[in-house]
């Protein structure tokens, strides 16, 4: 939920998520396959809260989340709920995209929220006051930093990085693209896995492949070193 990376390439949407958390936080379990009527949607269950930050459902969407909004904000000793919350919220709708611009987010701490389906990416952020929405290119390439983690000037860095990663690679494919997530370039604030002196460490990679009607979805547990693999067929979608 600290770095998410977007790629259009070659027929395939790929969208890779790392996520970073407090060592003393429990590591979620394995993605879930759960009814909510119509719908089947698969995510990895957070244990504390029992959200996700990331997860997609048999229908082709695929929603993503992101710890803070623009700024790093001070975080208040309660919230109403819990961001992954409505993140598994917003995914169960019939329109994600309509649900997330309607609901009271009042009392919800500072996330972001990507949204992909049917070719379509949108952007929103929710800064504690309001909902910000940004339509988003799905021909193009994306990088998402948390600003909880990261400085505008790092995350600034790792866009470039991301850049001359994706003009230097021959093959842009879903294997490239777990590895420059598994990058930790030998530095905490620009690598993509964390281990810091405060206790922040990257838990998990999670990857999502949406490719002919069919979702392909990968859960690399690091702390367990456990790997999760499932392929999803996509019912009433189009793909890229």
């Amino acid at each position: 939920m600290c770095t998410v990376s977007f790629i259009n390439t070659n027929g395939k949407i790929i969208i890779t998520s790392n996520r970073d958390e407090h060592s003393e936080r429990t590591n979620a379990s394995e993605p879930l396959g759960i009814d909510f009527g119509q719908k089947k949607i698969f995510f990895p269950k957070d244990e504390k809260a029992g959200g996700s930050w990331i997860a997609a459902s048999n229908k082709g969407e695929i929603v993503v989340l992101l710890n803070g909004a623009f700024i790093k904000h001070v975080p208040k000793p309660i919230y109403k709920k819990s961001r992954g919350l409505v993140l598994i919220d917003v995914i169960k709708e019939e329109s994600p995209n309509l649900f997330i611009k309607s609901i009271d987010l009042r009392g919800i701490e500072p996330f972001t929220i990507i949204i992909y389906y049917e070719d379509e990416l949108n952007e929103y952020r929710w800064d504690g006051e309001k909902i910000h929405e940004k339509s988003c290119n799905s021909k193009q390439n994306y990088i998402w930093s948390s600003c909880t983690l990261y400085s505008n000037e790092i995350i600034e860095h790792r866009k470039k990085w991301f850049e001359i990663y994706l003009d230097k690679t021959p093959i842009l494919d879903e294997s490239s693209m777990m590895l420059f997530h598994s990058n930790n370039n030998n530095d905490d604030e620009n690598g993509f896995i964390i281990n810091r002196d405060t206790g922040m460490k990257t838990f998990s990679i999670t990857q999502i492949v949406l490719q002919n009607k069919e979702l392909t979805f990968l859960h690399n547990d690091l702390l367990q070193n456990k790997n999760y693999f499932k392929k999803i067929k996509i019912i009433n979608s189009i793909t890229a």
